[in-house]
C-alpha cells in the first residue's frame, strides 16, 4: 500500500522543491524503499513541449516519450527506481482537458462540473495512476501557496490526507528564511506567513524544509516551530551547499528521512549514501580541469540545458575533472568569429530550434573539426555538424536544413516525407509549434557500426536512447558525404542517422539523440565520460592515437 508525501513550496518560486524532493527521495530509497515521483504543475499548458526555454527552461524526455518540466530530471538523476512516464507529470491544462472531454462524453450523467469534486477528483486519481506500487511516493505541487492557480492541487492533497490517514500522509512544506544584511538579522516571518496561508485552506504540514544563505540557528528554529505548530526537530535547515551532490547528506544527518519514516510508521534499516559520499569526494579532489564551450541559443538562462550541464559533470566526476563551462551565444560567433573558442579543450553544441545563431553554430563546428579540438554535438548539433560537412567536405555550397532555409540547393536535412518524395514542399511553422506528430520522442534503439568511436566510447553496438527532433538527416546524401570523409556510425531501425563521427579526428562524435537525459551522478553515461576524457587529453596535451579512416 502506497504512502504519500506531498512537497509544497512557499514565499517565493525557485527554492529548490524539486532538488528537495529528489534527495529526499534518494535517501529514503537508500534505505531500502521504491520510489516513485510526481510533479503537478498549476500552469494551463497541457505539457511543457511548447513553452519557450527562456520562460520554462527545459523540456525533460522521459523513457515513453513524455515531455516534462525540467524537476523529472532531477528525480531521474537522484532516484534509480523513480522511473519518469506519462503518469509523472501532470499540469492544470491536462487535468481540465480530461474532466472536459469525459463531461463531452457523458461520464458525469449530466451533472453541473465542479472545481469540486470533478477537478479535484481527477487529480486525486492521477496521483494515485502515478504512484504506481511504489512503496512511497513523493509528490511535488509547482507554484507557490497563496497562488490563486495552485488551489485545486492543494485542494486535492488536502483530500488525500483527511481520506488516507496520517500514517500514510506526509506534508513538507518548503519556505524561505532571508537574511536581511542592513538589520543583521535572520527573519522568520515568511516562513509564518507561508504556513498561515497553508493552514488556511485546511493543510498543516508535518515538516518544514527552511531555504537559507546559511545554517538556520536553533534560536531561529525553535522560534519557527512555536509560531508554525511543527516540531523543533521538524524544522529542517536547508541552506545554500556547493555541491548539490551533498544534499542528501546535508538532510540526511539532520533526520528528515528517519521523520517521514516514523510517521508512516516505517521500520526501515540505516541509510547507505555510500554512493554520495563517493561523488562528493571525486568532485572536491580532481586530478586535472578542463575549460569545455557550450555554444547555444539559451544561454540567458542556463536552466534550459539543465541536463546536458549535469551530465558534463557526471563526465567529470567518473574521470576526476574539474569541468569548468563557458556558455558561449552562438550570435556572438556569428558576429565576432571564433577567437572565443581559442583556449578551450571541448566544444559542445546542444539541441536547440529555430535558426536564430545557426550559422554560429555551423562555425563552431568547422573550428573543432579543422582545431583538432574534441567535439560533441547533440540533437541539433549533429545536424549542424553534417551541414558543415557538406558545405566544407563535400562541397555542397549552400547546404542546410530545410527548418531554416527550404529553398536550400541541398536539404541535407530535411523532415523524411521531404527527401523521401523529394517535393521540396515545406510546412510553414512557427518555432513554437514544432511538436507535431512527426517528432520522434522517447527512448529507440540504435545500431552502431562495429569499430567506430560511437561502438568504442559505449562498448557496445546495441544501444538505447531518448529522442526529441523533427528533422533527420537526409539519406540521399549520405554515401557523398561519407565519401567526403563523414562517418556515419549509429543508425535507426528505420535506417535513420543516429550518430556522425569524423575518422581521424582526436575525438568528433554527434547524436541526433539526447544522451544527456539518461546521464546520473553515480552511473554517469558513455558518451560524456569519453568526451570529458578526451578534453582532457586536449588539456595536456596527450592526444589519443589517430585512428584509421
Amino acid at each position: 500500500m502506497t504512502s504519500y508525501v506531498f512537497i509544497t513550496g512557499g514565499v517565493v518560486s525557485s527554492l529548490g522543491k524539486g532538488i528537495t524532493s529528489a534527495c529526499l527521495g534518494a535517501i529514503l530509497e537508500a534505505r531500502g524503499l521504491k520510489i516513485s515521483m510526481i510533479k503537478l504543475d498549476p500552469y494551463i499548458n497541457v505539457d511543457p513541449g511548447t513553452m519557450s526555454p527562456f520562460q520554462h527552461g527545459e523540456v525533460f524526455v522521459t523513457h515513453d516519450g513524455t515531455e516534462t518540466d525540467l524537476d523529472l530530471g532531477h528525480y531521474e538523476r537522484f532516484v534509480r527506481t523513480a522511473k519518469g512516464g506519462r503518469h509523472s507529470n501532470f499540469t492544470t491544462g491536462r487535468i481540465y482537458e480530461t474532466v472536459i472531454r469525459k463531461e463531452r462524453r457523458g461520464d458525469y450523467l449530466g451533472a453541473t462540473v465542479q472545481v469540486i469534486p470533478h477537478i479535484t477528483d481527477e487529480i486525486k486519481r492521477s496521483v494515485e495512476k502515478g504512484a504506481g506500487d511504489a512503496d512511497i511516493c513523493l509528490v511535488e505541487i509547482g507554484g507557490t501557496v497563496g497562488d490563486i492557480e495552485s488551489l485545486p492541487f492543494l485542494e486535492a492533497i488536502r483530500q488525500m490526507g483527511v481520506e488516507l490517514g496520517h500514517d500514510r500522509v506526509v506534508y513538507v512544506h518548503l519556505t524561505l528564511v532571508p537574511y536581511i544584511s542592513t538589520a543583521s538579522e535572520i527573519k522568520t516571518k515568511p516562513t509564518q506567513h507561508s504556513v498561515k496561508e497553508l493552514r488556511s485552506i485546511g493543510i498543516q504540514p508535518d515538516i518544514l524544509v527552511c531555504r537559507s544563505e546559511q545554517p538556520l540557528p536553533l534560536e531561529q528554529r525553535k522560534k519557527i516551530a512555536l509560531f508554525t505548530n511543527v516540531q523543533q526537530k521538524a524544522v529542517i535547515s536547508a541552506y545554500d551547499a556547493d555541491d548539490l551532490y551533498k544534499i542528501p547528506g546535508m538532510m540526511h544527518e539532520q533526520g528528515l528521512d528517519e521523520i517521514v519514516a516514523r510517521q508512516l510508521g516505517l521500520d526501515l534499516p540505516p541509510a547507505d549514501l555510500s554512493e554520495w559520499d563517493a561523488i562528493v569526494e571525486a568532485k572536491q579532489n580532481p586530478s586535472s580541469e578542463v575549460d569545455i564551450a557550450m555554444v547555444g541559443k539559451y544561454m540567458d538562462l542556463k536552466d534550459s540545458y539543465m541536463s546536458l550541464v549535469e551530465a558534463l559533470q557526471h563526465g567529470g566526476i567518473h574521470t576526476r575533472t574539474r569541468v569548468n563551462i563557458h556558455f558561449i551565444e552562438s550570435r556572438h560567433i556569428e558576429l565576432q568569429g571564433t577567437e572565443c573558442l581559442r583556449g578551450m579543450d571541448g566544444i559542445v553544441v546542444p539541441g536547440g530550434f529555430g535558426d536564430r545563431g545557426i550559422e554560429g553554430k555551423i562555425e563552431t563546428v568547422r573550428f573543432a573539426r579543422e582545431n583538432g579540438v574534441p567535439y560533441l554535438g547533440i540533437c541539433l548539433g549533429m545536424q549542424v555538424a553534417v551541414i558543415e560537412a557538406a558545405r566544407n567536405l563535400a562541397g555542397l555550397k549552400g547546404a542546410m536544413s530545410t527548418e531554416f532555409n527550404k529553398d536550400t540547393p541541398h536539404p541535407v536535412v530535411a523532415l523524411i516525407t521531404e527527401w523521401q518524395t523529394g517535393s521540396g514542399q515545406v510546412e510553414q511553422r512557427d518555432e513554437a509549434s514544432h511538436l507535431g506528430g512527426t517528432m520522434r520522442l522517447g527512448a529507440q534503439p540504435v545500431t552502431l557500426a562495429k569499430g567506430s568511436l560511437a561502438a568504442q566510447s559505449y562498448g557496445a553496438t546495441q544501444i538505447e536512447e531518448r529522442h526529441r527532433h523533427r528533422y533527420e538527416v537526409n539519406n540521399n546524401y549520405r554515401a557523398r558525404l561519407e565519401k567526403a570523409g563523414l562517418r556515419f556510425s549509429g543508425t535507426s531501425v528505420d535506417d535513420l542517422v543516429e550518430m556522425v563521427e569524423i575518422p581521424g579526428h582526436p575525438w568528433f562524435l554527434a547524436s541526433q539523440f539526447h544522451p544527456e537525459f539518461t546521464s546520473n551522478p553515480r552511473d554517469g553515461h558513455p558518451l560524456f565520460t569519453g568526451f570529458i576524457t578526451a578534453a582532457r587529453h586536449h588539456h595536456e596535451g596527450v592526444l589519443p592515437k589517430v585512428r584509421e579512416a
